[in-house]
């Protein structure tokens, strides 16, 4: 997996001291290349550069890497009871002394290596002045996300800016800057960026590389969560100060953060360079709709994917997205949570049919949806997998395309034919049965939309995507958002780009599904916010979303209810249960951000700890 797949990343330029504070800021070269000599020639200095984008985020690893905040939400309910390490976060047994999950090591290091990079671009003899501009932009927009990568797990952080590597800091002179001070240094180097990035990488061998609109999105992003709660004046963190007397947080909430976070979003729409991915060769308009959102990551670098990274080899992804004992090779864990499939929309009302649940986790259902979670359609064919009739379950009937683009719900067929046709049920006994332990799917759901069907992954053939960064559904989403929330509420403009994301699903207007949300900001602010959990799904956004716009106590909290795949009949195991996955989710006020880690404390007596920890 590579960002730049051309280029066999070299690491012949570094060996990181890895003991202290300072050192994270060090390179030491040992019996190699000079940093002269380095950065005198263009093919070190582009392995040079190949490393810096080494230290983005693995957002698509949902195992092991960053990707672990899917199954650290409520959109995913992934299978294993053991030797994973988000259960812990789940269940709130986490703390300084936890190594999960922690990267501040890393992203600073991360920061480091992107500083050498623009303190010595500049002496390459072999690029033009033209080249090594860009290259220069692309190192500062890596340091700036960096530093975003840590402000939105840990809070405001250290900010190193251009100091040369060498200059020395005592480690009891460190302390975080304020939440500001973060936000300004990051946004001004976003800023030197996208003045000088290009519009597109033509060379599709490079495709990955930082663009302008890249740069631009991320500016979206990062606007977007310093409007929101957590970080925009909670009283959480009023009089919270570092050693330096500074408050880490604002002490009020500022409304026009809102008109920044509109007009970063807006003007990624602006630049008119990116569409929403749209199937041209599907006939039938639903199954189009289908395609048209599996289509943003399998057809490669579409026109929606603003930035993206290359994933070559989807094995450790799909085999985890497959039914065990029904397929040559599959894992059966990586599941979307009920509540997530009870979010998607109704395809005819385009109602979201579950408002809420009883204490004992019943569904709240909009009788106006048009949803029912009782009872079975029997013949039913499955919008996309035409293949042989099921006895489909009415939950599973009638919903949006998304929904069919992603669930593996229990009783439909597997994905492809490639095998002949095969029935997957999920329940005890079934042809992918419930175990307690062991491979198995215990939602009654398996994620499908990053497996493409077309692959025979029992031949091997596990395929390959471009996982998005950033595409523009969530553009048109966060912008939606900030006008809805601005001082000067924009409804119109809010509605307008909502609809633009739900009519690529087939789905009709949002004030035609809800003529009540007219005039009303608490409405539309809702169903923007179950809009984006079924759009953005596995994306890693929910969990940040939620955490951002705190309301994470309540919607990350209390017991994990699934299909009643306990029963031994199909019929019987759509029911709903707390029995099948064991324990409770917490979400405590602390948990908003992770602390920092004793590791980091004892190198740094003077930092200040995070809420809570």
């Amino acid at each position: 997996m590579n960002i730049i797949p051309k280029y066999t990343l070299l690491f012949i330029v570094l060996i990181l001291g890895l003991s202290s504070c300072e050192s994270y800021l060090d390179v030491e070269l040992q019996n190699q290349l000079t940093l002269d000599e380095v950065f005198d020639k263009r093919e070190t200095t582009e392995s040079y550069l190949a490393q810096i984008y080494g230290y983005l985020p693995d957002e698509q690893n949902i195992v092991t890497g960053d990707g672990t905040v899917v199954p650290r939400s409520d959109e995913a309910l992934f299978s294993w009871l053991s030797g994973v390490g988000w259960l812990n976060f789940n269940n709130g047994s986490w703390g300084p002394t936890s190594g999960a999950y922690q990267t501040w090591q890393h992203d600073y290091n991360g920061i480091n290596q992107a500083t050498i990079f623009i303190n010595n671009v500049d002496k390459n003899t072999e690029l033009n002045a033209e080249t090594i501009a860009v290259m220069k932009a692309e190192a500062r927009f890596l340091r700036a996300y960096f530093y975003f990568t840590l402000l939105r797990k840990y809070g405001p952080v250290y900010i190193w800016g251009d100091q040369p590597s060498d200059i020395t800091i005592r480690p009891e002179e460190i302390d975080r800057h304020s939440l500001q001070e973060n936000l300004d240094f990051i946004l001004s180097e976003y800023d030197k960026a996208i003045e000088v990035l290009p519009r597109q990488v033509t060379d599709e061998a490079w495709a990955g590389r930082i663009t302008k609109g890249a740069a631009m999105s991320a500016k979206s992003r990062l606007t977007l969560y310093a409007a929101r709660p957590l970080f925009n004046g909670t009283p959480l963190y009023h009089g919270m100060k570092n050693h330096y007397g500074d408050f880490l947080f604002p002490q009020s909430t500022d409304p026009e953060k809102w008109e920044v976070a509109a007009k970063a979003a807006k003007a990624v729409i602006d630049l008119n360079q990116y569409t929403l991915n749209e199937n041209t060769s599907e006939s039938d308009p639903f199954k189009r709709a289908i395609k048209s959102y599996m289509g943003i990551f399998f057809d490669f670098w579409n026109d929606e994917v603003i930035w993206g990274r290359w994933y070559s080899n989807a094995h450790s992804f799909v085999v985890r997205a497959s039914p065990p004992r029904v397929v040559k090779q599959g894992y059966g864990g990586y599941s979307p949570s009920l509540k997530l499939v009870d979010t998607y929309p109704m395809k005819e009302s385009g109602r979201y049919p579950v408002t809420g649940y009883t204490e004992n986790g019943q569904p709240i259902i909009d009788p106006a949806s048009g949803y029912s979670d009782e009872g079975f359609t029997n013949p039913y064919i499955h919008p996309l997998d035409d293949f042989a009739p099921i006895n489909a379950h009415n939950s599973c009937v009638g919903r949006d395309a998304r929904f069919y683009a992603s669930v593996l719900a229990n009783g439909m067929n597997w994905i492809n034919t490639y095998k002949g046709e095969k029935v997957v049920t999920f329940h005890t006994g079934g042809t992918s049965t419930y175990q307690q332990s062991g491979d198995c799917v215990k939602s009654g759901y398996l994620w499908r939309r990053m497996s493409d069907p077309t692959n025979n992954i029992e031949e091997g053939k596990w395929g390959q995507f471009a996982w998005p960064y950033y595409r523009l559904a969530e553009i048109y989403l966060n912008y939606a958002e900030a006008c809805n929330e601005k001082p000067n509420r924009d409804e119109a403009e809010a509605l307008l780009y909502i609809n633009k994301v739900r009519a690529r699903s087939g789905l009709n207007k949002l004030e035609d599904a809800y003529p009540e949300v007219i005039g009303n900001q608490e409405l539309l602010r809702d169903l923007l916010r179950k809009e984006r959990m079924v759009e953005l799904a596995f994306e890693s956004h929910r969990y940040y979303d939620i955490r951002t716009w705190m309301i994470a106590e309540e919607e990350f909290s209390g017991p994990n209810y699934t299909r009643n795949l306990l029963a031994t009949e199909y019929e019987e195991s759509w029911g709903r249960t707390d029995k099948v996955f064991p324990g409770e989710k917490v979400f405590e006020p602390k948990h908003y951000f992770f602390p920092i880690h004793q590791n980091q404390l004892n190198e740094m007596k003077n930092i200040t700890q995070n809420y809570g920890w």
